[in-house]
């Protein structure tokens, strides 16, 4: 299998802040808009660079979501920043009625997604976001798995016409994929091939995938890894290529079991090839204060919990062949 290794590690928060000032550099129309967490999100550089589009709206998400779906209308391609609990939950009819309903060409941007925001608790920690954004006709989501290419999709979607919703996070990561790399949204990126088990991972979840990939080859199994960085739309080809395969599958992502990215992988099997599948999610809880380390852990989001997943789903496509 393909080694991947790292020499820095960064947040995807901040492949954000340098993929907002080179789409702004590009596209006169990019804006932006936070919520009073400009140095959360890492706007300071395009703020520095294109001080007259940027509006501080303070704590006020939903007259944000509000106003970037009225710069529309104009002409303009507003990316709006704040936490993604803050991005979705609190602010979910504003964006179903003015963005989602009216095909606005608004750049949701959410920071400090799932349990790794750590310390801060259940009240901040969303794990519903992904299944809440998906569920919005027209609405494209997205959750790329380290800095480049967090930076790579918040310059394509700068291009992309519709609303999309962009998730990344606070923790600090290892950055494997290239700088140079082309986002193509709604298509897959294959990690590592393998015939065993499929493994579909989005997010931080990604790098736990890699990390699993190779506890399984040193035991024997050649595990198929896929990064699902487009939630919706799924690259539905490439899931049934690699499953034709292995016959067995494992979703790896930080969010709830229930509506996130292995909810999506299931619908399509069942539609399509029925095959045994474990999730590696968060199994329908709150999450609680912890360093982004221990929560992983507990929660069963590492690659230990993969690595048990890949055995279990092993096992079952076994016993069917019996």
């Amino acid at each position: 299998m393909k080694k991947y290794t790292y020499t820095e590690s960064k947040d995807t928060r901040s492949g954000f802040g340098a993929g907002l000032v080179e789409a702004g550099r590009k596209n006169k129309d990019v804006v932006a808009l936070c919520a009073d967490l400009v140095g959360s999100l890492k706007m300071g550089d395009f703020i520095k660079e294109f001080p007259e589009r940027f509006v501080q709206v303070g704590i006020a998400e939903a007259n944000m979501m509000g106003i970037a779906a009225g710069m529309t209308i104009g002409g303009k391609i507003p990316f709006t920043g704040t936490f993604a609990n803050f991005s979705t939950g609190r602010v979910y009819d504003q964006i179903r009625q003015s963005i989602a309903y009216s095909d606005k060409n608004v750049k949701i941007c959410a920071s400090h997604a799932g349990l790794t925001l750590g310390e801060d608790g259940a009240t901040h920690q969303i794990l519903e976001d992904i299944g809440m954004m998906k569920m919005l006709p027209g609405m494209t989501v997205i959750n790329p798995c380290d800095y480049n290419q967090t930076k790579a999709a918040t310059m394509a979607i700068a291009e992309y016409e519709g609303p999309v919703y962009l998730r990344f996070g606070r923790p600090v990561i290892p950055v494997f994929t290239p700088a140079d790399q082309e986002f193509v949204i709604g298509k897959a990126w294959m990690v590592n091939e393998g015939t065993d088990v499929s493994i579909f991972a989005t997010g931080h979840l990604v790098w736990e995938a890699i990390k699993a990939g190779e506890k399984l080859a040193e035991m024997g199994i050649s595990a198929e890894i896929i990064n699902i960085h487009t939630i919706k739309p799924l690259d539905e080809e490439a899931i049934l290529k690699s499953v034709a395969k292995t016959g067995c599958v494992v979703s790896a992502e930080e969010h709830n079991r229930l509506g996130g990215l292995g909810d999506s992988i299931a619908q399509l099997l069942a539609k399509t090839t029925p095959l045994p599948m474990e999730y590696v999610a968060v199994n329908d809880s709150f999450g609680e204060s912890g360093t982004p380390e221990q929560l992983m852990k507990k929660y069963g989001l590492d690659d230990a919990h993969i690595v048990q997943a890949v055995q279990k789903v092993m096992e079952r496509k076994q016993a069917l062949a019996e």
